[in-house]
Parts: structure tokens; sequence; C-alpha cells
């Protein structure tokens, strides 16, 4: 599985973060840095919740 982040939309809320910070940590410009683009089945929850609470939907899971 393959996350991804659309920039353009993420305003550094932070939700994905809380949700999964095995997967996502906020920059010192208040964006959203990705630690991994190949997400493992083990993360896969995380990641849907991280997808659910973006209030700005800049997260997909693929694949």
């Amino acid at each position: 599985m393959r996350v991804v982040v659309d920039l353009d939309l993420c305003e550094g809320n932070a939700r994905c973060v809380k949700a999964a910070p095995e997967v996502f940590a906020l920059n010192d410009h208040d964006g959203v840095d990705l630690l991994m683009t190949e997400v493992p089945e083990s993360l896969r929850e995380k990641v849907l919740d991280a997808e659910r609470k973006c209030p700005r939907c800049a997260i997909k899971l693929e694949g």
C-alpha cells in the first residue's frame, strides 16, 4: 500500500501525526512530511484513521 499526501491541500493540522506517528511528521513549516510512502499491512488501520481524520482530505491510501 502506498500513502500519498496532497501538500497543496494540507494545512498542517497534525491529526494524521497523532493517528499514525510512524508514517507522518509535522515539519518546521507546519506541513506534513511522510516518514514512509510504502505502508506495511501492520500500519494500515492507523493510516486509514489518519485519512478519515484529515479535515482537508489531503491523505489517500492507494493499493
